[in-house]
């Protein structure tokens, strides 16, 4: 018989501790396996021009305007609807009818609720198109829509576009005077009330404005209307936004509708013709009015409602700017919001090099792209900031008028990285956009997307203001990532860009240790930006970093990832979903600045990761993370499922 001795507890305690460290090694070979594998892929992405641009995909109140938007354009002979895309029409309701719910509704979010705006629109799309509400995928519709509240309980866009067709009554959907472009408080150039409103709200209501000045009621197809969608038991009437100024407001449209029919006619085309110079100069230089789908459909409409003729330079430019958003195959037809080039440019590179692998030809390719994407001329933004020199980058592949701040910062980071074949050049636009991101903060220490001090909070009481984005409000996230930018770029601590934008995040911490996101989903993506950008400021406080790694680690999902649902917005509190891989990085992100990177919680997320990887170094991930506007509109970010787990992956690894 043999004897077994226990080993004295020192050596035992090592034995422990190695196994330990072996299995955590084990773990960072394979999450290098894995973030090599996803970067071989991103770079194989990267098209010959030096940019990564991947798809963002929206719910189908794109596809239903799109039908408006052809009757607007190619109205009923004799009340008989027959447009030369009815081809593509019937694609359309091919897409619309395959994205409806078993309730009868259409969601604004995959595996969220219907949306009564969103179902609304794709009704009376179908019903446009001529499908019967007799059928039973509208019955279902019909159903769902009355359960909402009715057609009464769509936001003021939704009813605006039907009164442009009688198909709602015009008297009860708000006004939009282009005397918004005179109205007081400076010229149309020098500021004023349009200058208060968010850039995407200013680049729908000017051209919505000519449109419902000069427009008049298209009609619908003979027997077409959606009436059977009004809940005969509730008024109509315009939105009650706030207790004592909607009263206020709900008298002054009378007063505009008033002034529409009897007002001094020299004075409305004035307006009319200032409102039709600023879009045409905001067209300039851009792929379309703000390089977004709603302002670009709006100018259109407006151009064609102001009598320009179809082969017009101008109006065929904008038709194809609006087109270049269509996604067409044999059998279906969708559309994209706008595109994302820069964004996924300056993420993909800078995800490259800062997860280990920075492939020296691709990342220059990018640097080259990005340096000739700068923008050198003064857009909206210098309204509020006349004396900055112009620098920074939009969002889209052109868009001058509205750099974005967002999109400024990320690209500085990128850059950081990465040897354009242009040293001396590169040097020279980093410097600009440093010193241009440094004056684009707000008086209260954060950061907006495209404007400073966009925070007028009386223009949320006006009735077309329902549609939640009236405002460009400074946030978490955008605030975070400049000052992780602007920390990179060496700007010092006491320098006061840096020290109030510390002094901002440190405020806007939630009680329960996260951050709000407003362009990601939404508590998980805005605590990962503000922890990086306080651990890149060598901000000290553990308990700030305890506190958030706590909250990350207290909302992880059973499988070892991270989801958040988009309704967390509309309970102003974190709603877990099923996990996804770009939440599950963000998570990840979060714990790795915060020192939590050999929690045992930081580990289960890597397995997550490395588990659900594909073959082809890839993520797959259907929901949407990425926000448009908080209970409104939500998008995929078809690209954030390579680049976030590949960044997480490999700072892990290191």
């Amino acid at each position: 018989m043999s004897v077994v001795f226990p080993l004295p507890q020192p050596f035992r305690r090592r034995s422990v501790v190695g196994e330990l460290l072996e299995e955590r090694q084990g773990l960072r070979d394979a999450a290098k396996s894995a973030a090599e594998a996803s970067a071989r892929t991103l770079v194989n992405r990267q098209t010959a021009d030096g940019f990564w641009c991947g798809e963002l995909l929206a719910d189908v109140s794109l596809e239903a305007d799109y039908v408006l938007l052809e009757l607007w354009l190619h109205p009923p002979e004799h009340g008989v609807w027959n447009p030369p895309s009815s081809r593509r029409l019937e694609k359309v309701c091919r897409r619309i009818l395959s994205q409806q719910m078993a309730d009868g509704g259409w969601w604004i979010y995959p595996d969220g609720p219907a949306d009564v705006n969103s179902t609304v629109k794709a009704y009376t799309a179908l019903r446009l198109c001529g499908h019967s509400p007799d059928e039973e995928p509208m019955a279902r519709a019909r159903n769902r829509i009355h359960s909402l509240g009715g057609l009464q309980a769509c936001n003021s866009y939704t009813k605006i576009n039907l009164s442009l067709f009688g198909l709602y009554p015009r008297k009860y959907v708000p006004s939009i005077p282009p005397e918004l472009v005179l109205l007081p408080g400076g010229s149309l150039y020098m500021g004023g009330v349009l200058y208060e409103m968010a850039s995407w709200t200013r680049a729908i209501v000017v051209p919505l404005s000519i449109v419902q000045s000069v427009g008049g009621v298209r009609p619908a197809p003979d027997g077409i209307c959606v009436d059977e969608l009004i809940l005969p038991e509730k008024k109509l009437g315009l939105p009650k936004r706030d207790r004592f100024l909607s009263p206020i407001f709900h008298q002054l449209d009378k007063l505009l509708k008033l002034w529409e029919r009897r007002g001094h006619r020299d004075a409305r085309i004035a307006a009319i013709r200032q409102a039709e110079r600023w879009v045409l100069d905001h067209c300039r230089n851009c792929d379309g009015l703000g390089a977004i789908y709603p302002a670009m459909q709006y100018t259109i409409m407006a151009l064609e409602a102001l009598g320009y003729p179809g082969d017009h330079p101008d109006l065929v430019e904008a038709k194809a700017h609006f087109n270049s958003l269509i996604t067409e195959t044999e059998d279906e037809l969708y559309f994209q919001p706008c595109f994302s080039p820069v964004w996924d440019t300056a993420y993909a590179a800078f995800s490259l090099a800062e997860a280990g692998f920075p492939n020296a030809d691709a990342l220059r390719k990018s640097a080259d792209w990005l340096l000739a994407k700068e923008i050198r001329r003064r857009g909206d933004w210098s309204v509020k900031r006349p004396h900055l020199h112009p620098s920074g980058w939009a969002f889209e592949f052109n868009n001058e008028h509205y750099p974005d701040i967002d999109d400024t910062a990320i690209v500085l980071m990128s850059l950081e990285h990465s040897t354009a074949t242009d040293p001396e050049k590169q040097k020279a636009v980093e410097a600009r956009a440093v010193a241009w991101l440094k004056g684009m903060q707000s008086r209260d220490g954060g950061y907006a997307a495209f404007d400073a001090d966009n925070d007028w909070g009386v223009l949320n009481a006006i009735p077309f203001s329902d549609h939640n984005a009236m405002l460009d409000p400074t946030c978490p996230d955008i605030t975070g990532r400049v000052l992780e930018a602007l920390c990179r770029r060496g700007v010092a601590k006491s320098d006061p860009a840096v020290r109030d934008a510390i002094h901002y995040l440190v405020n806007t911490q939630e009680k329960n240790g996260s951050w709000y996101g407003r362009w990601g989903v939404n508590y998980l993506y805005g605590t990962f930006l503000a922890v990086r950008g306080l651990k890149a400021a060598a901000y000290d406080d553990p308990n700030l970093y305890r506190r958030a790694g706590d909250w990350v680690i207290s909302v992880q999902n059973p499988d070892g990832g991270w989801g958040e649902s988009c309704s967390s917005y509309l309970h102003d509190d974190f709603v877990s979903g099923p996990s996804t891989p770009s939440q599950t990085a963000w998570a990840l992100l979060t714990l790795l600045a915060a020192g939590r990177k050999d929690s045992p919680y930081a580990e289960r997320g890597v397995r997550y990761l490395i588990d659900t990887q594909g073959e082809d170094g890839q993520w797959p991930e259907s929901l949407a993370t990425g926000t448009g506007f908080p209970n409104v509109f939500y998008m995929r970010y078809t690209m954030y499922r390579h680049y976030f787990p590949l960044l997480a992956l490999g700072l892990y690894a290191q």
